[in-house]
């Protein structure tokens, strides 16, 4: 019975150290991340993660964007920028692209004026040539009120 009982605890255990050295990687690469926002950008509270094991895997993440704001998109993958490629689509069933920064040699972050409110999807992925990143990725988004 002890053995059983001391056999769950070194499991549970396990578990929980795999689980905080997870979250450390993910908050450094947020760190990283952050640096893109400047004093104006105010963060919208969220950070969207995931985790991607190789180049062919995508996350997703949906977004409504309002409409009057200039947002920041930041997005990061290990402690170097560069490593994650982030497109921007509309949610229409064509799925258009509206933005992606792989045209712009995989620039970390990008400043979108938005006039009208639009629903959105932004994807991420590693980058296939070269890329040495965490396989973390970390979006950040920033916005600040245009005049």
């Amino acid at each position: 019975m002890k053995k059983g009982i001391l056999k769950l605890v070194l499991v549970i255990s396990g578990f929980a150290i795999v689980n905080i050295a997870s979250a450390q990687i993910s908050d450094t690469v947020a760190s990283v991340c952050a640096k893109h926002f400047e004093s104006q950008f105010i963060s919208d509270g969220q950070q969207y993660r995931a985790l991607l094991m190789n180049t062919d895997e995508t996350a997703e993440f949906h977004l409504t964007l309002y409409g009057g704001t200039l947002y920041r998109i930041a997005a990061c993958s290990g402690l170097r920028d560069g490593d994650l490629i982030f497109s921007v689509f509309d949610t229409s069933p064509e799925k258009n692209l509206l933005f992606t920064n792989k045209n712009f040699k995989n620039a970390p972050y990008w400043d979108f004026k938005i006039t009208n409110t639009l629903d959105c999807i932004v994807e991420a992925k590693l980058d296939a040539e070269g890329s040495k990143s965490s396989g973390r990725a970390v979006v950040l988004i920033g916005f600040k009120q245009l005049k």
